[in-house]
């Protein structure tokens, strides 16, 4: 159950906006995801791609990330709706220049708040590759724990499956 366009909120987290997407977004969205640091960890696709599924609002709700007035990335998620498996799937980048200074933990503490407080959700997951051990520890910070590897469970830029770690974090585990 998507969020309608209309009705998706802008967020306001301590140092980072979430905000709706524009198509005026497009050209810096793909810049980013061009970015060899992200291209590495965004999948087989290729950045045009990627950026077309980020405004397909049937997949999931994507927001802007900004910083100081400027587009650095992208936050998304997705929502199982089945009241017995009712959670929310988080994925983010963020362009390479605005990494390693807390932008992207307060970008994540500041949906799942969201996610939890106004979307009713009990649990949030996130999952990295397991060589991703920057993304890895910044889930950790906010309060994400490991459940499991998921093996050969997505495809690389190089054409072949990689392993990536599930986790979760529970309402009332957000730090």
């Amino acid at each position: 159950m998507a969020t309608s366009p209309l009705a998706q909120p802008t967020l306001i987290g301590e140092r980072v906006t979430l905000r709706p997407l524009r198509d005026s977004d497009r050209a810096r969205l793909r810049e980013i995801l061009a970015e060899p640091g992200v291209a590495h960890w965004w999948g087989s696709g290729g950045a045009d791609r990627a950026v077309a599924e980020l405004f397909d609002r049937g997949l999931h709700v994507a927001f802007a990330v900004q910083a100081g007035g400027e587009l650095i990335g992208s936050i998304q998620y997705s929502e199982e709706s089945d009241p017995d498996y009712r959670h929310a799937g988080i994925d983010i980048f963020l362009d390479s220049a605005h990494r390693g200074q807390g932008l992207g933990p307060d970008a994540l503490r500041t949906l799942a708040r969201h996610l939890l407080a106004d979307r009713g959700h009990h649990r949030l997951t996130i999952d990295p590759a397991t060589s991703n051990g920057r993304a890895i520890a910044a889930y950790l910070r906010v309060g994400f724990k490991p459940v499991g590897v998921m093996r050969a469970y997505e495809r690389g830029p190089d054409g072949s499956f990689h392993d990536n770690l599930l986790l979760d974090l529970l309402d009332g585990e957000l730090r």
